[in-house]
């Protein structure tokens, strides 16, 4: 499942829109899909909207007991909404459940809106973003923490166990805008392109990312990018984008983004639009099939992954 160019990782499946979340069907995909070989399984945050949607950090819980080498990723957990010191208490949890194999995709978000319903203003988000991710490493790494921030203050506090992975599970952002990119390489370890943006706007990102990287005296090449990649395998493409355009209608509210962002098609199909990604920079693709997840995995696994 992996060459020297690229390594693929999984979506974990996450969204019930047409039947009733079924813990047994998780467990024997996860395990199919290490049985298959992908190197990492990955979960989104999506808290608001109608799809019924699983959350990121119990999924990745029960991910972690039913699977014993595959890396687990959040791509990406929306930071700025939750408190750093509880996150900085689950994930070190979540990392040593997992056995060291956690990977923790951090973004600001698309939508202001959000942060009203979490009893925040939106007003500095992004110094809010900021100040909890080096509070969280800090508790992550430091045995005791005393920190006066904007939006966070503690004395002399200590979070344990740190987790198992030192100095901590790798921060990996989400990120389009400049800004977001330069805190990504003053903060983090890696970057996971959006499966909601286009193969064009990802190579724009890296393009960008490498020079910020080469900039700040860090090799890119030491720097990791992975893309989520909603895709589809279907002999019959008409009916994948259609099936695409129903389940991203239900999720992101706009069923035309399916077409734009997707891979989808005959096997033959799917690899040309995946090794386009990697061309644009991707040395991970997170494959995200959205309905017949099972199938889908199968397909991908005989008649694409061989052929990237």
């Amino acid at each position: 499942m992996t060459s020297a160019r690229v390594e693929l990782g999984i979506a974990i499946p996450q969204t019930f829109p047409e039947r009733p979340v079924d813990p047994r069907f998780l467990r024997e995909y996860l395990g199919r899909a290490e049985d298959l070989g992908f190197v990492s399984g990955w979960v989104v945050e999506h808290v608001l909207g109608a799809m019924p949607t699983l959350a990121p950090v119990e999924l990745l819980t029960w991910a972690a007991a039913v699977t014993s080498r595959m890396r687990l990723g959040a791509a990406v957990l929306l930071t700025a909404l939750h408190s750093p010191v509880h996150l900085a208490k689950s994930l070190a949890t979540l990392d040593h459940l997992a056995g060291g194999r956690l990977v923790v995709g951090v973004g600001l978000g698309a939508s202001p809106a959000a942060y009203p319903a979490h009893g925040l203003s939106a007003a500095r988000r992004a110094t809010r973003f900021a100040e909890g991710l080096r509070l969280l490493t800090r508790l992550w790494t430091e045995p005791r923490v005393t920190f006066a921030g904007e939006f966070y203050r503690v004395e002399d506090a200590a979070v344990e166990p740190k987790p198992l992975q030192t100095p901590h599970p790798p921060l990996w952002f989400g990120a389009h805008h400049d800004n977001a990119l330069r805190r990504a390489v003053e903060l983090g370890q890696g970057f996971m392109g959006a499966g909601s943006a286009s193969t064009a706007r990802f190579a724009e990102e890296v393009r960008t990312l490498r020079r910020l990287l080469e900039a700040a005296g860090r090799d890119p090449g030491a720097f990791p990018v992975g893309k989520r990649v909603y895709v589809a395998v279907d002999d019959d493409r008409a009916r994948a984008a259609r099936r695409l355009a129903g389940w991203f209608g239900g999720f992101y509210g706009r069923a035309e983004l399916a077409e734009q962002v997707s891979v989808f098609g005959p096997p033959a199909a799917c690899v040309e639009g995946l090794a386009k990604v990697v061309e644009a920079g991707a040395r991970l693709l997170v494959l995200n099939p959205v309905f017949d997840e099972t199938e889908q995995l199968d397909r991908l696994a005989a008649a694409v992954a061989p052929r990237l």
